[in-house]
């Protein structure tokens, strides 16, 4: 006989257990939400305090900037006022320099100068019983038949072109009886495309002459060599009375040596060796400094020189 089992209540246990659980659980959420909302609330405090410390700071973090960056703009400033002063100071020293070089310049033809001045007064007082001109005037010889100008018309000369026509105009008077003579600029070109030839000396040509350079605008390269070359080839001939005036303010060249020599050879009379034309040169010496003297103080080395070697006599005159 089989033994009949006796069948459990699987549910009574369960049930009690889950009821208990679940009660457990009701209590735990209700204490977790309460304590949640105070440390929500709490935490939101704390937050709140966080992000305005984090705001206080970015502000203090934009004002440092906005200070960095002034300091950093000055500092910049600062620099380019350095440089410009820099700059100032190495030009002041340049044209200090050119100043002295002028002064040296100015020196050396200062007795010509005066001489010249000198010279004119007594003109002056004698001309009414002066039947002839002076042999020699300021220290250049005038005894020449023939004159030839030889002009810088360049740029920096037609602010002086009044002076440098006065000039050409108190060359031909203080010669004697002048036959003729002749204009070309510093490269060559003739003023009236009179190559070969001659004006004569008459107060009509003269003043036409002198006219006609009031407009005249020929291309220059500021330096009179090629038109001292011009000058020799053309009208260098053995026992001519010939003088040659360069009026001029700046030598643009490079070497003098070369220069010098090829111009000796064109005024050497072969068979006698004596130079055929007087060279003299009349420098303008305009109001520059720094660098742009430079060439101004080179073509006055090159003429004084040239009419050293050439029988003739330079004068620098300031403006």
């Amino acid at each position: 006989m089989k033994r009949t089992r006796e069948q459990l209540e699987v549910f009574n246990l369960s049930f009690l257990d889950i009821i208990s659980c679940a009660f457990g659980a009701i209590v735990m959420l209700i204490l977790l939400a309460k304590n949640g909302e105070e440390g929500d609330y709490k935490d939101t405090s704390e937050l709140t305090k966080l992000l305005l410390g984090i705001t206080q700071s970015e502000s203090e973090n934009e004002k440092l900037t906005t200070t960095l960056d002034t300091l950093n703009q000055q500092i910049k400033d600062l620099d380019a006022q350095a440089q410009t002063v820099t700059a100032e100071k190495a030009q002041l020293e340049s044209d200090i320099a050119a100043a002295k070089e002028l002064q040296i310049q100015l020196d050396e033809s200062a007795s010509g100068l005066q001489e010249t001045i000198e010279e004119r007064k007594r003109a002056a007082l004698n001309r009414n019983t002066a039947d002839e001109r002076d042999e020699e005037v300021g220290g250049i010889p005038v005894d020449s038949e023939y004159v030839i100008f030889i002009v810088d018309t360049s740029g920096s000369m037609k602010q002086m072109w009044n002076r440098v026509l006065k000039q050409m105009d108190n060359i031909l008077n203080n010669h004697p009886k002048v036959k003729g003579f002749q204009v070309m600029n510093d490269m060559g070109r003739y003023l009236a495309g009179a190559k070969g030839r001659w004006h004569k000396d008459t107060p009509r040509i003269r003043s036409t002459i002198l006219a006609q350079m009031q407009n005249w605008s020929a291309f220059s390269n500021s330096s009179p060599v090629e038109g001292l070359q011009e000058a020799l080839k053309t009208y260098a001939k053995p026992r001519a009375s010939l003088s040659i005036y360069i009026l001029g303010d700046e030598y643009t060249g490079g070497s003098y040596d070369p220069v010098i020599n090829t111009l000796n050879e064109l005024n050497t009379d072969r068979r006698t060796g004596d130079r055929i034309a007087r060279v003299h040169a009349i420098g303008f010496i305009p109001n520059v400094t720094g660098s742009n003297f430079q060439t101004t103080r080179q073509f006055g080395t090159l003429m004084r020189e040239v009419t050293r070697q050439n029988r003739g006599t330079f004068i620098a005159l300031p403006n």
